[in-house]
């Protein structure tokens, strides 16, 4: 005998208190964006009033709900924020970051907070579920005395879309010239400095593209001054084309002294992209020396230079290497593999 009783999808509100750009941002979005095509889910959007996301989501037929998630002065805000996510009547609350996670209570509801760095564990105690990015931030919940069969490993995906590359000239590079590229907030965790004062060591006419905004734009924009090196870096601001600008170039560089998950090395291998990392947690547990990328000691300038002008100088060498963390992409990290694993989770902790 068939059963014809219908099953309801499972609604799932995504909670983000972030900025309009960064790594959790784009993964936010690109996240509900990809799942709205899944027909076991239905999904609202709790979010800041950013434009770009809600244009984003409406493409997708998600509603989005807008709130400041300021701080404890903005309480009447937090009041209509728990009393919209009571009337959406969730089974699951995904969280991300401090903010969004620490003004989400309890509820009628499985709350999973997804943590894509080693965030201070008091804004997140009181969930039921614990999603880290990496094994390391895994290991790290755990230590802290979350549950251990709670927590649960499930990483990054990144935009699969195709795309050309772009042309040099764009950027007022000559053909020929090999291109380093570099993407993220320009904070000191991320090491650019580092970078440029590898640049000024390297042994060719290489330019270094960087991509990205932050506090430190002006000591990096006047370092490279002092190095005499300010016609090979180009500072391109924040970007919204990274595939175009990954498949343009020839090497992409990771410089971090911090670095959670180093989602951008994924994106990397998704664009058979040769790399250089520093051994900062996430790139250390995703990298294989060697094999599908290079690796460096953290801060050390001069080893980041030669593995750099290794790299520039055996083409086929980086070529090998792009190729391998292409395959290491297609086996653990694609759209598919990824949305696959968000769903068998939600259908585990709702049964």
């Amino acid at each position: 005998m068939t059963d014809n009783k219908q099953i309801n999808p499972l609604r799932v509100a995504h909670v983000l208190a972030g900025a309009p750009q960064g790594g959790a941002e784009n993964f936010y979005t690109r996240i509900v964006c990809e799942l709205a095509a899944e027909k076991e889910l239905t999904q609202c959007a709790f979010t800041r009033a950013h434009e770009l996301r809600r244009q984003a989501f409406s493409a997708v037929n998600v509603e989005m709900q807008a709130f400041k998630f300021g701080s404890f002065v903005h309480w009447l805000d937090h009041y209509q924020y728990r009393q919209a996510l009571k009337k959406y009547d969730p089974d699951i609350v995904l969280t991300y970051m401090n903010r969004a996670t620490s003004l989400t209570p309890r509820g009628d509801y499985k709350l999973v907070a997804r943590l894509g760095h080693y965030y201070d564990i008091k804004y997140y105690r009181h969930c039921d579920y614990w999603i880290g990015i990496t094994k390391g931030i895994c290991a790290y919940l755990i230590e802290s005395g979350l549950p251990e069969d709670r927590v649960v490993h499930i990483p990054n995906f990144v935009n699969e879309s195709q795309a050309e590359p772009l042309s040099k000239q764009s950027f007022s590079t000559p053909e020929g010239i090999p291109i380093l590229f570099a993407l993220g907030r320009l904070h000191k965790h991320k090491g650019f400095d580092i970078l440029l004062r590898s640049l000024a060591e390297i042994d060719s006419e290489a330019v270094l593209w960087l991509a990205g905004d932050g506090p430190e734009k002006e000591n990096l924009q006047q370092l490279v001054n002092e190095l005499g090196i300010a016609s090979r870096v180009k500072f391109l601001g924040w970007r919204n084309d990274v595939n175009a600008l990954m498949m343009t170039a020839d090497l992409f560089i990771c410089p971090s002294r911090h670095e959670g998950l180093g989602s951008i090395i994924i994106e990397a291998w998704f664009n058979r992209c040769p790399m250089v990392a520093t051994e900062s947690q996430g790139p250390k547990e995703l990298i294989t020396n060697k094999k599908n990328g290079l690796l460096t000691p953290i801060d050390d300038v001069s080893s980041l230079a030669s593995a750099i002008n290794s790299l520039i100088q055996n083409p086929d060498k980086a070529k090998k290497l792009a190729e391998q963390g292409y395959l290491e992409y297609q086996k653990y990290y694609s759209r598919d593999c990824i949305i696959g694993q968000y769903k068998d989770f939600f259908k585990k902790i709702t049964e």
